[in-house]
């Protein structure tokens, strides 16, 4: 194998150019290898043309990981799951979806840590596991995001509708306005992107924490009824409630089935890994938005429904009307606990709070399609040129190819393909999980590697609390997930087909073969290997980083001493939280 000069060499066995520049491989910074021009501000000072540019600061990468977190999922999504298994069982649920989601953050962070990457997560995937694993999860995010950007868009238009009917106003101009609204912001640049996320993320957290102190006082006897609900609801109707079958069994049921849907409600927190590309100084600002993670789940996910189930019976009838209901302020079990405390106003704000929700996620959504596209075009596995920036480091042709897919949000206006759509999400949603799972892959092949190339741990800017172990036992529970999530295709129901649900266990399940296929045909077609620990690629392009980081140290160094940097009273107040 070639070496340079300085005893480094390049990786070319797992899909890698080796024709780079030595400072690109292994060279710790400051022992006389160069200074990448513009470290600190491009993700790839080499290509210009290519790159993406680090315009994110700390504030704004900490909340768009919240931010990315907090959607309809958890406002609206936890009617559903109270109605079907209680309040004990969504509490039980949510606590265990809640710790797998944080293994999966602190891994990927110990990885995104060691080399912040463009392309989000899919690069530890190809460097660590296999070029096949890097492609077809790639593809994978990309086409969840691509449906679930016109989904939410079709949201937006379904919460207009509390204030303008649809027999007034067509849902498609809703969707135009909306849809050319997000290809603007993303266009913009990082700045303005990052700028506008933070300030619509900021209301998601107020209003998350408006609704808990809210829940608070109603369940002390505070609201106009005054009724001091306590555990009421936990021993009548009771906090397990009985799903698909009788006794213990059909209490399990309903708490596997709680346990699904928080998945889907937790779905969205590893946008932080796409963030790194272009966040500034990302070894210290991406660990402490990974390591708040464990308090935002606590406290934004884990204590709202434990209050919920306080406040509403898993059996009240105005739950299972609102179950029934759009994506409005009249579906969210929150707006169901206002009703009964007997509050009149709130269901009107909160519908617009609603709005800003699915707005920031359809924006967001936009924006992990086109850097995803971008990342994949980078390495060779899509077009080269969807890998094209601008000035502003916006992959203009990802976005606009992107956008232009997106368009099928107005197949929702016909109501004969609002069917056919909503068949599409549930085929793609498995997606979500994949890259949770390939994640925790790509950790357990990284830590292979820093054991086989004697790496030392303290190299490591940030190490998951939970180690390859329990990455290893989050990656069983996911699987386990995954295979498991639609088994309600399998029982009998007059309402669907009989003793199968046919229609739903395809779209619900084809995400997995798709997702091997895309493996398998890669490896055919490209006749790439599995990575071995002691050669996959830990080193192209951390020299840049390494150099990245000195100039952040520095550039933080004088604005301390110059008293210009964040204050002690942000940091430590409004900081902790954002």
């Amino acid at each position: 194998m070639t070496t340079y000069s300085d005893g480094t060499y390049p990786v070319n066995s797992n899909g890698y150019d080796a024709e780079k520049t030595p400072y690109e491989y292994q060279q710790p910074y400051g022992s006389g290898s160069p200074v990448p021009h513009d470290a600190g501000k491009l993700s790839d000072p080499d290509d210009q043309g290519h790159s993406l540019h680090r315009g994110l600061s700390a504030r704004q990468v900490s909340m768009i990981a919240i931010g990315g977190a907090i959607g309809t999922g958890l406002i609206i999504g936890t009617g559903t799951a109270l109605k079907t298994g209680g309040p004990a069982s969504i509490l039980i649920s949510y606590s265990i979806v809640g710790i797998i989601v944080y293994v999966v953050m602190a891994a990927l962070g110990e990885m995104a840590t060691w080399l912040p990457a463009a392309g989000g997560f899919v690069p530890y995937a190809t460097r660590f596991v296999d070029p096949a694993l890097g492609f077809s999860v790639g593809y994978t995010y990309w086409f969840k995001y691509l449906i679930t950007t016109p989904n939410q868009l079709t949201a937006a238009a379904l919460v207009i509708q509390y204030w303008c009917p649809p027999d007034k106003v067509n849902p498609g101009v809703f969707i135009a306005v909306f849809l050319v609204a997000i290809i603007l912001f993303n266009y913009l640049g990082i700045k303005f992107f990052g700028e506008l996320e933070f300030w619509l993320s900021s209301v998601k957290v107020l209003t998350i924490v408006g609704l808990i102190i809210l829940m608070i006082i109603l369940t002390a006897g505070g609201g106009p009824n005054h009724q001091v609900t306590g555990f009421r609801y936990w021993k009548n109707p009771g906090g397990f409630a009985e799903y698909l079958a009788e006794g213990s069994f059909g209490k399990f049921l309903a708490v596997w089935s709680t346990m699904v849907t928080a998945v889907f409600a937790f779905l969205g927190t590893e946008l932080i890994g796409v963030t790194v590309g272009e966040a500034q100084n990302p070894r210290r600002n991406v660990p402490r938005a990974i390591k708040l993670t464990f308090w935002r789940i606590l406290i934004f996910y884990i204590f709202s429904v434990f209050l919920l189930g306080m406040n509403v019976a898993y059996n009240d009838p105005i739950l299972l009307n609102a179950t029934k209901q759009k994506n409005s302020a009249a579906a969210s079990p929150f707006v169901v606990a206002i009703q009964i405390a007997g509050i009149k106003t709130l269901p009107g704000f909160l519908n617009a709070c609603i709005l800003i929700f699915v707005f920031s996620a359809a924006n967001s959504d936009l924006y992990i399609a086109s850097r995803t596209i971008h990342g994949l075009a980078i390495k060779g596995q899509a077009p080269r040129f969807l890998a094209k920036t601008d000035k502003r480091g916006v992959p203009y042709y990802g976005l606009g190819v992107s956008a232009l897919v997106c368009c099928i949000a107005f197949l929702n206006v016909s109501t004969s393909s609002t069917l056919v759509f909503g068949y599409f999400v549930n085929l793609v949603s498995i997606f979500g999980l994949l890259s949770w799972i390939t994640i925790l892959v790509s950790h357990i092949g990284f830590r292979n590697a820093i054991v086989a190339q004697n790496v030392p741990a303290s190299e490591l800017r940030y190490k998951s609390p939970f180690g390859k172990w329990g990455s290893m036992v989050a990656l069983f529970f996911c699987i386990v997930i995954a295979l498991t999530k639609n088994f309600t295709v399998f029982v009998h129901s007059p309402k669907t087909y009989g003793n199968f649900d046919y229609k739903n266990f395809v779209t619900g399940y084809l995400g997995i073969p798709l997702y091997l296929i895309m493996i398998a045909g890669y490896k055919i077609i490209k006749r790439s290997k599995r990575v071995s620990a002691h050669t996959a690629d830990l080193y192209t392009g951390k020299a840049i980083i390494d150099a990245d980081e000195q100039e952040w140290i520095a550039k933080e160094q004088a604005e301390k001493a110059n008293g210009t940097g964040p204050s002690r009273v942000y940091r430590y107040t409004l900081g902790w939280l954002f």
